[in-house]
């Protein structure tokens, strides 16, 4: 009879190796879990670093790249295609600075525009102009809203030179069709050139 039965010690040692064993289970599971969960954090993780890398390499792109051109539109205005092209050919290739002085004395008849054609010879270094006030006074207009969309794109306006042109523009009849009025399109643009691409012009002339 005391060979068949398990001594009392022996039982003790199995219940503790039982125990380990449930132990070591439990905490297998445990990290496990928690390593299921932190695969998750980790891709979250990375991800906001990715979008946060992009959205910063776009700001030094923007930064990179900035704006060289603002360019105003006018319109169907109701001017003369001669008196604007004169105005054109006057404030070409001269900043903002100083076309604005320049358009505010013709508004006000202290200058003359050059214009060619059998007109009137004027003072100062010109043979002949006229005082073209209501298309000076739409050009000083479209010369502060130029300079408006210039600050606007962060550009150094010091740096800028206007280039200008003027289109004949679609022109409706008057009452009874006889005659048609004066409608012109204008096109007002600030340009920042590149030095670099001046000089390999020259080089090339």
């Amino acid at each position: 009879m005391l060979q068949g039965r398990v001594p009392h010690c022996q039982l003790n040692k199995n219940m503790a190796e039982e125990k380990q064993n449930e132990k070591e289970q439990t905490e297998t599971k445990a990290k496990e879990e928690k390593k299921v969960v932190e695969a998750p954090k980790e891709k979250d993780e990375k991800k906001t670093e990715k979008v946060t890398d992009k959205k910063e390499a776009k700001k030094t792109a923007g930064k990179k790249s900035e704006a060289r051109e603002a360019i105003v539109n006018g319109r169907d205005l109701p001017l003369s295609k001669k008196h604007c092209m004169a105005i054109c050919d006057f404030i070409r290739g001269k900043r903002i600075e100083e076309a604005l002085p320049l358009m505010e004395k013709v508004a006000s008849m202290r200058i003359a525009v050059p214009m060619k054609g059998e007109i009137p010879h004027r003072k100062g270094r010109m043979m002949s102009g006229r005082y073209p006030v209501k298309a000076a006074e739409q050009f000083i207009r479209m010369l502060k809203q130029l300079s408006a969309n210039a600050e606007n794109k962060e550009m150094d306006i010091d740096k800028g030179i206007i280039e200008c042109k003027a289109d004949r523009a679609s022109r409706p009849y008057k009452r009874f069709g006889s005659m048609r009025f004066k409608r012109t399109h204008v096109t007002l643009k600030l340009v920042i050139k590149d030095k670099k691409k001046k000089a390999r012009r020259e080089k090339k002339r």
